[in-house]
Parts: structure tokens; sequence; C-alpha cells
């Protein structure tokens, strides 16, 4: 019987242990944590998002980074076999918009307690410590060593210790490291799905204001073109930006600069510009003797109506009755492309995942395992590879999980 050790007991580390017991080996997972599945708990604001109900190929699609590396991880276990794994494990589940699956009792401990108890069935051994480094003979992995000095032998280690995104669940890149010792280049780990820092005050004054049903488009100034639209919620905060709509559109911008990308939110995105100006027409003809900026509460939420009357450049005071076509049209202009600069993301430990990773090209896209040093494998967000949001990055963690269980167990 194989000895299989797996560093982290996250959402690639447990399901990694339970496909590792399944083929047959003795399994030990070592988890800093005195809790298993720390960071999954939060995930989807508690829900949890466990895949996307989707074929193969949109998998790959959403995952702009390993996609093509990811096709046959998530051939073997697919969105689909993950659905079925966890109905298996008594966990009744729902597609909601955009084909995302939760859990029918949005609790994303349902999910973290069907792992655990799969690895409690399969006689899965848990040790509470942290990994200091690997035990290596000869260019082959051992079995690893603990902060306390002790050590732990078996045929195969694998590492699921995360990346650095929400380090208070314990994420603090201690794989990078336990990597590169023997011999692995990592690729820089950069935020991804993290909310975005912009100039000026605007976003400050407007803090804690949260718009549903509106459109964003991102454009990259250096390329000039749009990288990016989106539909749903935003959250303007002290800082900048947020919310899901916010979260997705970071992860394509992929090489960050201050100042390259600008946000535009469309206020009124089921109105074309024909019918806004007629609704603004309307409004405005029952308001006639008004200054501007009491013209437009049936229009906009209070607190966003000084934020678009600055923007669209017409004086406060000015009544209603003597707004030019010419200005009546900047308004609508400015409600259709309401534009904030993005100077900076957020730092990275405030990020869902982290971009960047072991170097994909040193790693077996079947198996997981290290093409420089034999018996070590990998799975999870500390590889490089990541996706949008959506269900894609655990989707992600549980089929690389699965795999480098399966092949460790061999």
């Amino acid at each position: 019987m194989k000895k299989v050790i797996i560093v982290g007991a996250g959402a690639a580390g447990m399901m990694a242990a339970i496909s590792a017991a399944w083929n047959g080996a003795d399994v030990t997972v070592i988890e800093r944590n005195k809790i298993t599945g720390k960071k999954l708990l939060i995930t989807g604001k508690g829900r949890c998002n466990v895949t996307n109900n989707c074929d193969v190929n949109e998998l790959v699609r959403n995952v702009p980074e390993g996609g093509r590396f990811l096709y046959s991880a998530f051939s073997r276990f697919s969105s689909e076999d993950t659905m079925a794994f966890f109905e298996q494990m008594g966990v009744e589940l729902k597609t909601e918009r955009g084909n995302r699956v939760f859990p029918v009792s949005d609790r994303s401990a349902d999910i973290v307690n069907a792992l655990r108890k799969g690895m409690q069935d399969a006689g899965v051994k848990l040790v509470t410590a942290r990994v200091k480094s690997l035990a290596v003979s000869d260019g082959e992995v051992k079995g690893v060593i603990l902060e306390d000095g002790e050590q732990i032998y078996g045929d195969a280690v694998i590492i699921a210790t995360g990346g650095m995104s929400y380090q208070a669940t314990g994420s603090t890149g201690d794989g990078y490291e336990l990597a590169r010792s023997v011999g692995h280049s990592i690729s820089e780990p950069k935020p991804s799905l993290i909310p975005l820092e912009t100039r000026g005050k605007t976003a400050r004054d407007l803090c804690g204001l949260s718009l549903r049903n509106i459109a964003i488009a991102v454009f990259d100034k250096e390329k000039n073109e749009k990288i990016y639209t989106d539909f749903g919620e935003l959250l303007f905060t002290h800082f900048g930006l947020s919310g899901p709509v916010i979260l997705s559109a970071s992860a394509h911008m992929r090489d960050f600069e201050p100042d390259r990308y600008e946000v535009s939110i469309d206020l009124k995105p089921a109105l074309d510009e024909a019918t806004l100006d007629a609704r603004v027409l309307r409004d405005f003809s029952a308001v006639q003797n008004r200054d501007f900026i009491n013209s437009l509460g049936e229009l906009l939420p209070k607190r966003m109506i000084t934020a678009v009357a600055k923007a669209s450049g017409i004086p406060f005071e000015t009544k209603v009755h003597d707004i030019t076509r010419a200005q009546r049209q900047q308004l609508c202009a400015v409600l259709k492309d309401f534009r904030l600069t993005v100077s900076a993301m957020r730092p990275i430990d405030e990020a869902i995942v982290t971009s960047g990773g072991v170097t994909l090209n040193e790693i077996d896209p079947k198996t997981m395992s290290s093409k420089l040093a034999t018996g070590l494998y990998f799975a999870g967000e500390v590889i490089n590879a990541d996706a949008y949001t959506g269900g894609f990055n655990l989707q992600i963690a549980f089929a690389t999980g699965h795999a480098a269980g399966e092949a460790a167990a061999q």
C-alpha cells in the first residue's frame, strides 16, 4: 500500500486525499489550521460556488491562465463529475444564472463537511502542523519535515497549499517555497478576482452605494480596445470599486499598470441612447422650473445624483427649461458611460484567487506530478492556473486534486 502525504486541507487537498484513499493509498493530510477547508467556508459569500455546469471546452475557455494545460484533468474529472461527487456525498445542488452551481442549502459548510466526511470514511489521517521542508533523497521526495523537526515519510507528497490570497486562512505561499526547494520555478504571484482602486474622490464620495443591474465595460487604453463586458452588481468603496462584476473584470487586467485600464459603468443598460433621451425629456418636462441638480430623482439613486450631474458638465443651478439639446445629450452620454480610471489593484491577500504559481511546463498535465522531482505532485491554486468567477477556480481545485490523488496512489 502506497503512503501518500498531502500538504494542505483546502478544496484541492481534501479532494486529493479522498481520491488517493479511494485508489488504495494510506493517506495523511497535514494542515496548518486547526480546521480544514477554512478558505472554502467563505467562498461565494459563504454559499460556495462549487463548479460551473458546463462542458470541458467551456471550462477551458474560462481559464485564461493554464486552460489548455488543464484539459486532461477537466476531461477526467469534469463539472458533471464534481456535481455527482457531492450529490453522492449527500449534498443537493442547484444551478443558477451563468451556470453557477451551489448547494441547495446555500451553505458552504455543507460542501466542507462532505469533504471532511469523505476523508474520514476513507480512513484519511489528519495532522495539524506546518510543513517546513520536503525530505529529499537523490532527487526523490520521500516525505516532509515539520516545523518541530518531526519527519513524516511516504511514497508521494502532494502540495496543495493554495496561493497567497486570503492569507488569514493560511494561504501564505508556503507551497511556492517547497516547490523552489527542489528546483521548480514560480511565476510571480499576482492578485486575481480582486477589488480595484480608482483615481479621484468619486468612489470615496459614493462609498457604500451598491448598484444592481448595471453593465460595465473595461477599456485597455494602451491597446485602445474594450477587453471585457459584464452585467450585474457593483459596489463603491472608500478606495474604489468592488462587487461581482468588478472581481470578474480584474481577472482580465493581466498586464496591470497604473491608469492603463478604465471602467465604464452603464447606469441604464436596458435603454439605448434614443430611448434614454426620450426618458430624460419626459422627466424634464415634469420639472421644468427646477434647478438641474434637483431634477434627477426619478432617474438615479439619490447618492448618485451629484456625481452624474458633475460629470455631465451642466451647472447645477441651470433651470431645466434652459438645458440645451447638446447638454441633454451629454447627460445621456454620462449615464451610459460613467468612467473611472483604475489606479491599482488591492493587496494580494484581499484577492479571491492568486494568479501565478508553479510553472506549468514543469508539471505533467495528466498526473500533476513534478517533472523535476520523483514522488512530488501539485494540486489547486499553488500551480500557475486561474480562472474567471463562476465556479471555475474550484473546478480547477477539484479536478487537479482528483488527478494528483489518483496518480500518487498508483
